[in-house]
């Protein structure tokens, strides 16, 4: 899709605000040099995504499958892990979801957030509708990014354009699958936000259910968020410009850096409140990486090709991929 061509209005003001905000990240950043994704001697593996225009935003998997979403027209795709293909599983435009960005898996649910359409859905994981989300109507720009599974069940979402955290209630995932219409509700509200760009993204529930650990994309910052309270605070880290789609997994923090084309590995402290950046690593083949999962002991990573999604450039290339990766 050319956004400059087809886009809805308000996703047209909303990707060309992004557009100039990528487009000065990539003017400061000595990115990766993008190439078609092949196997190569670092263990890594390319994974096909059945689909030409995929644009594969962000990724999840737990033992039986390994799921992407398409921003381009919301398709979800799937396939059993170790696959070298994912194909369609939940077509594009179907319930309303015509663009697709965080995915996650929540027990037998899958959740699916709808970006710039202020949309999120739950579905069983044989593609039921449980419930489907719109944002509250405020006149603002809305850009619902992606979602954290906490411990107890409840579901917390990302609108990188409103300084706010939706809250959906364990129990309403996991209702009956009876394609209800609801209003995402605001929980908490975040600071720092810059009106126009691309603010919170990423977001992950502690082991412990204490926190919520959020990434900036547009500063870099991280923030913890404390759900019995509210609290947020900076925490004390190096700044990762372009932070996307975060997965973690005990005290480490794995974060996807779209237009750096790098995947950060970051060490929490036992409070949260302190990060360390362990390792920047890239591939051949990267390629705008804007999501991230752990399938086993792989990392798997999208080669998203936002760059041609939000602003035309040549696509890369016409076959769409995600990376499978040695987790270190």
């Amino acid at each position: 899709m050319s956004p400059s061509t087809t886009a809805h209005p308000t996703w047209r003001r909303a990707l060309l605000t992004l557009t100039a905000t990528s487009a000065a990240l990539a003017a400061l950043t000595a990115s990766a040099t993008a190439a078609p994704a092949r196997d190569h001697q670092d263990g890594g593996s390319t994974i096909t995504v059945n689909g030409d225009d995929a644009f594969p935003e962000s990724v999840a998997a737990d033992h039986h499958y390994v799921y992407t979403t398409s921003i381009d027209d919301g398709t979800v795709y799937r396939g059993r892990p170790g696959a070298k293909t994912l194909d369609p599983f939940l077509p594009g435009g179907r319930d309303g979801r015509t663009q697709a960005t965080g995915i996650k898996i929540a027990g037998n649910r899958l959740l699916v957030a709808g970006a710039f359409t202020g949309r999120f859905f739950v579905y069983t994981d044989t593609g039921k509708p449980v419930a489907s989300y719109t944002v509250p109507e405020t006149g603002e720009p809305t850009l619902v990014n992606d979602a954290a599974v906490a411990p107890d069940g409840d579901v917390y979402v990302t609108d990188s354009l409103r300084a706010v955290v939706y809250r959906i209630p364990a129990a309403e995932v996991n209702a009956p699958a009876t394609g209800a219409h609801r209003t995402l509700k605001a929980a908490y509200h975040l600071p720092d936000y810059v009106t126009g760009q691309s603010n919170g993204n990423g977001i992950v529930a502690t082991p412990d259910g204490r926190y919520l650990i959020i990434g900036y994309w547009y500063s870099g910052a991280l923030y913890r968020l404390t759900l019995a309270t509210g609290e947020v605070r900076t925490i004390d880290a190096p700044p990762l410009p372009s932070a996307d789609g975060m997965v973690l997994r005990g005290s480490t923090l794995y974060i996807a850096r779209s237009v750096n084309n790098e995947i950060a590995t970051v060490r929490l402290s036992d409070d949260g409140t302190r990060a360390t950046v362990v390792s920047e690593r890239t591939y051949p083949g990267a390629d705008t990486l804007t999501g991230v999962a752990v399938s086993g002991d792989r990392l798997l990573v999208t080669n998203s090709q936002m760059d041609t999604y939000l602003y035309g450039a040549p696509l890369t290339s016409p076959v769409f991929t995600l990376e499978s990766l040695p987790l270190r």
